[in-house]
């Protein structure tokens, strides 16, 4: 009888153990995911050529990109390059749109006709006034000129 209650405990007790294994493991593998995303800078600084020719890569998900910045009505973007703002060429920009805290503690106007970094989060349907666009950044969080 010993034994068998012996057996029973032990057979509980690696069975126990085994699930503690496999919790851990998981927990693990979670935190190398987390931190994998983490050390993906390159997923988060992307170019704008890139956004404009994967935009789905980067649909829904927050960026940091350059860029040369145009601040006027009906026509706030940010363009792949100044002369792609002088010429016309609205499929080379993003509509962007700024969170209304970015806009309480910077002068948005200090910024226009410049090259800036900004993050915001990507929208590849959104396209701005007229759907003019090539994508939209939206709540954007961060903006700071780019020298």
């Amino acid at each position: 009888m010993k034994n068998c209650l012996l057996i029973l405990f032990l057979l509980f007790f690696s069975i126990s153990c085994t699930q503690n294994s496999k919790i851990k493991d998981k927990q693990n593998k979670n935190e190398d995911e987390e931190f994998t995303e983490i050390v993906k800078f390159e997923d988060y600084d992307i170019s704008m050529l890139r956004l404009i020719v994967t935009p789905e890569k980067y649909h829904n998900k927050t960026v940091q990109i350059i860029g040369y910045l145009n601040l006027e009505f009906e026509g706030n973007a940010i363009y792949f390059h100044k002369e792609d703002y002088e010429n016309g060429s609205s499929r080379n920009g993003m509509w962007v749109s700024f969170n209304d805290e970015l806009e309480k503690k910077k002068d948005l106007k200090k910024y226009n006709k410049k090259y800036v970094i900004i993050v915001g989060k990507f929208n590849m349907n959104s396209k701005g006034h007229m759907g003019m666009f090539g994508g939209s950044l939206k709540n954007i969080t961060r903006l700071d000129e780019w020298k």
